[in-house]
């Protein structure tokens, strides 16, 4: 109940102004958000490549309300792919952006405006010799999302697109995106859906994620396995001993401060393994729902809001 409560007010400007200043989550968005500043992202990304790891970022934001946010989130894309290519990191990194961010829960023309930002940000990154990811949010935006993710790929076929195994339609999504060059990554879902359109108890969603998985892995595409869970790790590996893959096809992904040691132990191993970094002011709802993910730090997160309501 606690995880639903919190999920449903991740969006909440009160809350967050609340969280901002309560010295547990302050800890807690330093461990998993590089920082405000386009510099500490690139920072953080350096340390990572460095280590042996890949990285996706994120400028943080979501439903924007207006188009001159819309159009400052795409700038922000845009300083950022350049700082990454001044700082020669592009063959290691790329971004992740969530079309609601550049426009397309705008009334009217939202979904124009946000594909033609999107374009924008490809645009730049293909130019500086990388590539864009469109995040996936709520069940509302799949369709939309989908549409423009084939509409970019048109002319930037390595655009990559998100899958959330939670989702009772991801099945079906992935047998039609698992083509050749495509990018997915799939992850489990972190939204608070209703039970009409997605598995809601947790042995389901593993079970979907493996279906999934499956579905991926014996594809022509390039999968992105997003998860944390021990397990799937495994399984994932398994797959790919057993599908004939060979290192580079496909890829293993993390959020920054999660499980860091297995991320240095993958790529190691010698596996592909990129970490998703968010950074930038707008963290509360990513930070909810990250903690959503995990009781002990939801908990935290709870008491502390409620000190200091």
């Amino acid at each position: 109940m606690l995880r639903e409560a919190l999920l449903s007010v991740s969006r909440s400007e009160k809350l967050r102004q609340i969280a901002s200043d309560a010295p547990p989550v302050r800890s807690m968005v330093d461990r998993f958000v590089a920082g405000e500043r386009t510099e500490d992202a690139v920072r953080a990304t350096a340390d990572l490549v460095a280590s042996g790891r890949l990285v996706t970022i994120d400028h943080l934001g979501e439903d924007t309300l207006d188009v001159e946010q819309a159009t400052a989130t795409r700038d922000a894309y845009l300083s950022l792919l350049d700082a990454l290519g001044e700082a020669g990191l592009t063959d290691h990194a790329e971004v992740s952006v969530k079309l609601s961010a550049v426009g397309q829960a705008l009334p009217g023309d939202g979904e124009k405006i946000a594909r033609e930002n999107a374009r924008a940000i490809c645009e730049r990154a293909t130019a500086l010799g990388t590539t864009v990811t469109l995040d996936m949010e709520d069940h509302t935006t799949t369709d939309s999302t989908l549409d423009i993710l084939r509409e970019l790929r048109q002319d930037f076929p390595g655009t990559g697109g998100v899958l959330q195994a939670y989702l009772r339609r991801t099945e079906a999504d992935c047998r039609d995106l698992a083509t050749e060059g495509s990018r997915i990554r799939l992850c489990k879902g972190a939204y608070n859906e209703p039970e009409s359109v997605a598995f809601t108890d947790r042995a389901d969603v593993d079970r979907a994620y493996v279906r999934c998985m499956k579905i991926l892995m014996q594809g022509d595409g390039y999968p992105m396995l997003a998860t944390h869970d021990p397990r799937l790790v495994e399984i994932g590996g398994a797959l790919a001993v057993r599908n004939d893959r060979q290192p580079g096809s496909y890829e293993f992904q993390m959020l920054y401060g999660i499980r860091p040691d297995e991320q240095a132990r993958l790529a190691g191993q010698g596996e592909r393994m990129r970490v998703y970094v968010p950074y930038g002011d707008e963290w509360y709802g990513y930070l909810v729902r990250r903690l959503a993910e995990k009781p002990t730090n939801l908990t935290l997160l709870a008491r502390a809001l409620v000190s200091r309501g």
